[in-house]
C-alpha cells in the first residue's frame, strides 16, 4: 500500500489564554476570605476626648512657638527665649517650685507654624516631666 499522504490540518497553535484555572482560584481565594472575615475580631481604638477641661487652671506657664521655630517661656514672672533643650528643663522647674499642685503648662503656636515644632515642644515637655500640659485653642468664629 502505498504511504497515505495526510492532506488534514495539522496542529495549530492555540492564540487564546486559558482562562478558567484562574477564574477557578480566584473563587476558592473569595470563598475562605467570606468564611474568615467574620472570624475577625475588630480591634478598638481608645481615642481621646477632646474639649474643654473641667477646671482650667488658675497658674500656668505659656510655651510660645513662633514661626521661626523658636521658643519662649512665659511664666506669671518673666518671659524667656530658650532652646528646646532647656525649655522642658525650665518648665519642670518652674512647676516644681510652684506651692499650688494644679499648675499646668499651655502651649501656644500661631496657626502658621509647621505642626513639628508644636510635636518637639510637646516632646520637650514630656521628657522632662512635666505633669499637666495643655494646647491653647483659638475658638474661632
Amino acid at each position: 500500500m502505498p504511504a497515505m499522504a495526510s492532506r488534514g490540518r495539522g496542529r495549530r497553535t492555540i492564540n487564546e489564554i486559558n482562562m478558567v484555572p484562574f477564574i477557578d482560584v480566584m473563587l476558592v481565594l473569595l470563598i475562605i476570605f467570606m468564611v474568615t472575615a467574620p472570624m475577625l475580631t475588630p480591634g478598638l481604638i481608645d481615642v481621646p476626648k477632646v474639649g474643654k477641661g473641667t477646671k482650667p487652671p488658675k497658674v500656668f506657664a505659656q510655651v510660645i512657638v513662633n514661626k521661626d521655630g523658636s521658643l519662649q517661656l512665659k511664666t506669671p514672672e518673666a518671659t524667656r527665649s530658650m532652646s528646646q533643650r532647656e525649655i522642658g528643663d525650665a518648665a519642670a522647674r518652674w512647676q516644681k517650685d510652684q506651692t499650688n499642685k494644679e499648675t499646668a503648662v499651655v502651649i501656644s503656636a500661631d496657626k502658621g507654624v509647621q505642626y513639628e515644632s508644636v510635636v518637639k515642644a510637646m516632646d520637650a515637655l514630656q521628657r522632662a516631666g512635666v505633669q499637666r500640659v495643655g494646647l491653647s485653642v483659638k475658638q474661632g468664629g
